[in-house]
């Protein structure tokens, strides 16, 4: 059951990220690959959402090309360092995996990379050791995204692309 919160205000500490703001899906299937699997198409829906307080809120759903059930899922808080243009996300994977990254926002650009991560005790191996995001706003008001990933067995190699489009609530 949802609970309908009333609307409130974005923290200022927020406002440069609030071109987040939002749910925004995939119209085009986003491209991903490992040096460990086959090439794959996905689709994607974000959300990102506040309650007033300086930290916001985020959920990535992930699912393959021909279905609807999703295949990965991710959410956690995004953080703005006050009166600076560090930022870091706190990600909670459903594969187990936990991890902070943290960059900076140049204009509607986010380029964050692994501060730390953890796993669970019986995470499939390979181990991933590190990832790199870009997230921007592009100026055709569509949202890109790319993820790149080390693990244990494989240097950073760029590992999912997509672009997602503002939906209207």
């Amino acid at each position: 059951m949802f609970m309908l919160i009333a609307s409130v205000e974005l923290n200022p500490a927020l406002e440069p990220l609030n071109w987040l703001l939002g749910t925004w899906e995939s119209d085009e299937p986003g491209q991903g690959g490992f040096h460990s699997s086959k090439p794959f198409s996905y689709t994607e829906k974000l959300h990102f959402s506040h309650m007033g307080q300086p930290a916001m809120h985020f959920m990535f759903n992930a699912s393959p090309e021909d279905s609807s059930k999703p295949s990965h899922r991710e959410c956690g808080f995004i953080r703005m360092q006050p009166k600076t243009n560090r930022v870091a996300f706190i990600i909670a994977q459903d594969s187990g995996l936990v991890e902070i990254e943290e960059g900076e926002l140049t204009g509607n650009q986010l380029n964050l990379q692994t501060q730390k991560l953890e796993r669970i005790s019986f995470a499939s191996k390979p181990h991933v050791q590190q990832m790199c995001r870009v997230i921007q706003l592009r100026p055709d008001g569509k949202l890109e995204q790319t993820v790149s990933m080390a693990t244990d067995k494989q240097p950073l190699t760029q590992h999912l692309h997509i672009i997602t489009c503002h939906q209207l609530s």
